[in-house]
Order: C-alpha cells, then sequence, then structure tokens
C-alpha cells in the first residue's frame, strides 16, 4: 500500500473510478473482456484507476468486499 498522503483530489479520482461503468463492471464479474481490459489498463493508463488503488489499497478490477 502507498505511504503517501491521500488528498481530497484523490479521493474524488477514485469516487470516478468506483462510477465508471467499465470499472464496475469489472469489480462485479470478476471475468470477461472489462475485466481484462481494466487489468490492463489501471496501472498505467488511466489516473483515476491509479487513485482507486491509493485510496481503497486494492486495484480497480478487484472487489472491495
Amino acid at each position: 500500500m502507498n505511504t503517501a498522503t491521500i488528498t481530497e483530489k484523490d479521493r474524488e479520482m477514485a469516487q470516478k473510478c468506483v462510477e465508471c461503468p467499465v470499472c464496475k463492471k469489472a469489480r462485479k464479474n470478476q471475468r470477461g473482456f472489462f475485466y481484462w481490459f481494466v487489468k490492463r489498463i489501471e496501472g498505467g493508463v488511466c489516473p483515476y484507476c491509479q487513485a482507486y488503488e491509493k485510496v481503497y489499497g486494492k486495484k480497480a478490477h478487484e472487489r472491495l468486499n
């Protein structure tokens, strides 16, 4: 987990990832195209997925529960 301070902007960006229909479907189904897509792009391309990981301590494709 990142030891960096979580800012309000990080929380706002992570919320966008929570609301994102693609990421939401990947977290729910845990398989399929959206899961594969989010798993491949989250770390290197999407700043919202990166913020999600920073705030929640999990990758954007992983379930919170």
